[in-house]
């Protein structure tokens, strides 16, 4: 059983994710990075088809849950420990993927337990969304590729806008509405307020965003 020690479970996100990188031409040997890889679920996904996985997490039980997935799979993953793309400053990779938080989140916030920091993304739920959209470039090869996965509770086009800026070509390619977890649910009077949904609005829309570099 994978360990998850209250890291972020693979939800719908994850497996729409999951799916678009099962469409990726992944060569054996390929160099990808899992950027926020929280229990390792896309990580393994791409070991296991012959890539040279790097997994990266701030959350040290993340770190700690995909290095114990990774050897009870028997896959060889490198895990590392940072913010982003900050453990691998100056390396290239043939992909990207990555599920950051991206709930928008009002100002103070009950935090019941520390698992929280895996969803939590600030007002308008681009607090690390943007970070990676305009850093992603510096870690793909040309011809690399970056898969990315939030809702559109966010903003879609704040983040092609973003990733067009820094010379991505970008597209939505995937989209699929799903039930209001139970984070969601408990915002539901706040994200009425703030206007992201409509009352009694009890689904959001999750896409998926491929950004290729092309030079």
């Amino acid at each position: 059983m994978p360990a998850r020690w209250r890291v972020y479970a693979p939800q719908h996100d994850t497996l729409l994710l999951a799916q678009a990188l099962g469409r990726e031409h992944i060569g054996a040997g390929a160099a990808v990075l899992d950027v926020g890889t929280g229990a390792g679920t896309l990580a393994l996904a791409a070991a296991r088809r012959g890539a040279r996985v790097t997994a990266v997490d701030r959350a040290y039980r993340a770190v700690l849950a995909t290095r114990l997935n990774a050897r009870l799979a028997g896959l060889p993953v490198e895990v590392l420990h940072g913010d982003l793309f900050g453990p691998v400053v100056g390396r290239r990779f043939d992909l990207v993927v990555s599920n950051p938080p991206y709930v928008p989140t009002p100002g103070v916030v009950p935090r019941r337990h520390r698992a929280a920091v895996a969803w939590d993304a600030g007002v308008d739920g681009r607090l690390l969304l943007d970070r990676i959209c305009r850093r992603a470039h510096t870690s793909l090869r040309p011809g690399g590729a970056l898969l990315l996965v939030h809702s559109a509770l966010c903003g879609i086009a704040p983040t092609l806008a973003c990733l067009e800026r820094s010379g991505l070509e970008a597209r939505v390619t995937d989209r699929r509405l799903v039930p209001f977890g139970p984070v969601l649910r408990s915002r539901g009077a706040w994200l009425r307020e703030q206007g992201l949904v409509d009352a009694g609005e009890e689904k959001e829309e999750l896409v998926i965003i491929r950004a290729e570099r092309t030079h």
